[in-house]
């Protein structure tokens, strides 16, 4: 592999404090709003919903500016991150992998990451690009920055809608990481087992997934599955 592309959002940051946030700025208990973003993962639609339940008519966008407004907006700092990116990034550096982190945020997010000086090559997000993961423009946009030909190219991601398929729709290498909502409660489901190149619990594993072993072939990789991906 020369090139591994990284999800932002439970792939490489926990999502604790962003929620937190939201429940503190709508007045609930991080349990209930939680529980509702739980439900809204379960039934397959999107994790913002949870919101909508609890102010049916609120415009998020124009939320998310009255927070930043108030001095309540984005926020992003070292213990976000969770404990296996700093180790993972910095050995896939130095085996000679191009790494880069692509996923849906806004431009804030981008500056907040970029401040972390990550072991990477680059950061962008998709507010940065003009295009949100799953429109395929985004994946175009992943595969110029990648620097490497699509087979040549894994994308690391939690969410199958949005990571997974998209992805291997664009003919990168994926694998789906079992981590945070979405990454558990559909780790197991027969499309996620077909579609993923590699199913990982840490991105310690990716390492051995893109560094060739002695005979030439990847670690810990299993034939990649030919389907059509709803």
């Amino acid at each position: 592999m020369e090139t591994i592309v990284l999800d932002i959002g439970e792939t490489l940051v926990r999502d604790d404090r962003h929620w937190a946030s939201w429940a503190d700025w709508l007045g609930v208990p991080p349990h209930t709003l939680s529980g509702l973003v739980g439900a809204a993962v379960a039934q397959g639609r999107e994790a913002t919903d949870a919101l909508r339940v609890l102010r049916p008519d609120m415009d998020v966008e124009e939320a998310y500016r009255a927070r930043a407004a108030a001095g309540r907006g984005e926020h992003l700092d070292e213990s976000d991150l969770y404990q296996d990116v700093r180790p993972a990034l910095g050995e896939l550096r130095a085996a000679g992998v191009r790494v880069v982190v692509a996923g849906n945020g806004t431009v804030r997010a981008g500056e907040l990451l970029r401040g972390l000086d990550l072991p990477v090559d680059l950061v962008v997000t998709a507010d940065e690009w003009g295009a949100r993961k799953p429109d395929p423009e985004f994946f175009a946009r992943v595969a110029e920055v990648a620097a490497a030909a699509p087979e040549s190219t894994l994308y690391v991601g939690d969410h199958p809608a949005e990571d997974l398929f998209p992805a291997a729709a664009a003919g990168m290498r994926t694998a789906h990481l079992r981590r945070g909502p979405y990454g558990h409660w559909w780790a197991e489901h027969p499309d996620v087992v077909e579609t993923a190149d590699f199913r990982i619990d840490a991105l310690t594993e990716l390492v051995a997934l893109a560094v060739p072993a002695g005979d030439g072939e990847p670690r810990a990789e299993r034939p990649r599955a030919l389907r059509a991906v709803r």
